[in-house]
């Protein structure tokens, strides 16, 4: 019997299906700059024409971790804390260190 394990934490979430249509609609972008710039460098598309694709690519996922980020403190961060569960503040506050690395 396999196990189902969950990336980084036990927690799950179900998204209302506004925030879970966003977030794959930029997901499926992300992915779609991703598959070009695999087909840029397949055709030896000249190196700063690339890492302008790339850098858009970086620019995008900035983006989505923003939606994301905003999503989890509006919904998850204050459901938990006014449920008292203040370790999520710790939680946050270690992500965010993360990010700005």
């Amino acid at each position: 019997m396999e196990e189902k394990r969950e990336c980084c934490s036990h927690k799950t979430k179900e998204r209302p299906k506004e925030e879970y249509k966003d977030l794959i609609h930029l997901l499926n972008r992300i992915e779609g700059q991703v598959r070009g710039i695999k087909g840029m460098v397949e055709r030896d598309v000249y190196c700063t024409d690339i890492l302008v694709q790339v850098a858009a690519v970086g620019a995008a996922l900035k983006s989505f971790n923003r939606v994301l980020l905003e999503n989890h403190i509006k919904s998850c961060v204050i459901t938990d804390i006014q449920a008292g569960r203040e370790e999520t503040v710790d939680e946050l506050l270690a992500v965010l260190q993360k990010l700005m690395k």
